[in-house]
This record gives C-alpha cells, sequence and structure tokens, in this order.
C-alpha cells in the first residue's frame, strides 16, 4: 500500500507545471511523512512550525521545530 501512495505522488509530480513546483511538491511531501515517521499528525506539526518559524532566530530555535523534537497539540 505504501509503495501504491509513493507512485501516485510520483505520477502527480510528472504533472506539475514547472520544475520548480514538482520540487516544492517534493519538499512538502516529504516534511509530511517525515511528522508522520515521528508519530506527528502531519497537519497539526505542519501547522505548529508554520505559526512559530517567524520567530525563530537561532539554530536552537529551527531545532526545536523538528518533528522528533515537538508535539504540537492537535486543533480541535
Amino acid at each position: 500500500m505504501r509503495l501504491c501512495k509513493a507512485l501516485h505522488k510520483r505520477k502527480n509530480w510528472l504533472f506539475s507545471a514547472t520544475p520548480n513546483g514538482a520540487t516544492a511538491s517534493a519538499h512538502l511531501y516529504s516534511l509530511v511523512e517525515t511528522a508522520k515517521a515521528n508519530g506527528r499528525e502531519p497537519y497539526a506539526w505542519l501547522r505548529h512550525v508554520l505559526e512559530r518559524l517567524p520567530q525563530a532566530v537561532s539554530v536552537e530555535d529551527f531545532e526545536a521545530l523538528l518533528p522528533w523534537n515537538c508535539s504540537p497539540q492537535i486543533p480541535r
């Protein structure tokens, strides 16, 4: 089943309007899969990161946002 999902995503990248669009899709898919691999709910983690990213200034701030370092609450 997992292979089918990966192949489906790859097929979608073939129809991206630009190479940059395909790269952006691949980056986003990688973030989502990394969150899942670390036991995080992807939407909650991405929302948590995107809300806090503008205030991050140090390496420690950025490292605190990695999925294996934070546990955001799932929005209700």
